[in-house]
C-alpha cells in the first residue's frame, strides 16, 4: 500500500492590518493553541493553553479589546458549563 500525505488542517487568519498589535497578539495566541476566557462582563481577559492549561495574562488587552474584535467578527463566543466566565473562538467565517 502506498503513503497518504497529511495536509495540514491549521488555519492561519491573515490579519487585516488595522488591527492594533493587542488584537494581532490575541489572535495569534488563539491561531496556535490557546483560548481566551473573559469574566461574565468580558474583563479580565485570561489565554489558556489547551494542551496543558498554562495560564498567561495579556498585559495591555482589556474589555475594549474584546469588545473590538467581537464587534469586527474575530471571535464569538462558544459555551461554557461555569456561568461566570465566557470562553472566546476564532470566528471561522472571517474572510481572508
Amino acid at each position: 500500500m502506498g503513503t497518504k500525505k497529511r495536509n495540514s488542517t491549521k488555519r492561519i487568519l491573515e490579519t487585516p492590518p488595522e488591527l492594533t498589535g493587542n488584537e494581532q497578539d490575541l489572535l495569534w495566541h488563539m491561531e496556535h493553541g490557546y483560548q481566551l476566557e473573559t469574566d461574565s462582563l468580558g474583563s479580565h481577559p485570561v489565554l489558556r493553553r489547551l494542551r496543558d492549561d498554562e495560564v498567561l495574562r495579556p498585559p495591555s488587552a482589556n474589555r475594549s479589546t474584546i469588545k473590538s474584535m467581537q464587534e469586527r467578527g474575530l471571535i464569538t463566543e462558544t459555551d461554557t458549563r461555569d456561568p461566570l466566565k465566557i470562553v472566546w473562538r476564532v470566528n471561522k467565517k472571517v474572510k481572508k
